[in-house]
């Protein structure tokens, strides 16, 4: 009957908290059948509204997601007539670390201090091009969503919400980190790409942290003055 659990019968109050601490043991795995156990990891489920099972979108978080952001151009470069065009690992990481720094500087500089930040390189449509940003204040993650549903990056619109995602050891596929996943670009979890240790370095590094505006907000200006932005602000930069 019901979800297909059966729990040993426990009357009183004693019985009601036994099956409370094992729904909550359960709660997110794969043992769980009432909450999707991929949305709780990842963040994002294959099944999208069609999943049978629940996603809890969080009230709070420090995490939040820009949903099919990046697009990796060995995915997405076609010459006039059609075909394929080769761009090199080289073209790609670069391209891939100039995309990565603009995100995060412009995304630190306005809301506040990121913890981490993780791009997908998958190829299933739920994960495709995902960014993650887990940001050191739950408040900043959630006006950064507030504001960037307002904005546009490279001619399309951003698609950010908050994200259930702290642990992305977690959520990464640990066959993909050994060079050995067999599901490729389609597996279920995430294949985080890497940066390039010298952007590491530069954004991560205690030099770049006293540099950095600090959280007290250096886009909190004064009244009167607006930020001037070019006229293709919405087809550049954020």
């Amino acid at each position: 009957m019901g979800w297909g659990l059966q729990f040993p019968a426990c009357p009183g109050a004693g019985g009601r908290g036994k099956m409370a601490e094992y729904l909550a043991s359960i709660f997110g795995t794969e043992k769980d059948k009432v909450n999707c156990s991929f949305y709780f990891k990842i963040g994002a489920c294959r099944h999208g509204d069609r999943c049978s099972r629940l996603h809890n979108r969080p009230t709070f978080s420090q995490t939040i997601v820009l949903l099919n952001l990046y697009r990796n151009p060995q995915n997405t470069a076609q010459s006039a007539d059609g075909s394929h065009c080769h761009v090199s690992d080289v073209e790609v990481q670069e391209h891939y670390d100039n995309f990565f720094q603009e995100v995060f500087t412009e995304l630190e500089e306005k809301y506040g201090e990121i913890e981490e930040m993780n791009v997908c390189d998958n190829l299933g449509d739920h994960l495709v091009g995902n960014v993650y940003v887990k940001f050191r204040r739950e408040e900043d993650a959630e006006r950064a969503v507030g504001e960037l549903n307002n904005r546009w990056f490279n001619g399309q619109a951003v698609r950010a919400e908050l994200s259930p995602v702290t642990d992305f050891r977690e959520s990464c596929c640990r066959q993909y980190e050994m060079g050995e996943c067999t599901r490729g670009g389609f597996c279920n979890f995430m294949h985080l790409r890497p940066i390039s240790r010298e952007l590491r370095r530069q954004l991560y590094g205690q030099s770049w942290r006293r540099r950095a505006p600090s959280p007290s907000r250096s886009h909190d200006q004064p009244r009167g003055k607006k930020r001037q932005r070019s006229p293709d602000h919405r087809y550049g930069r954020f």
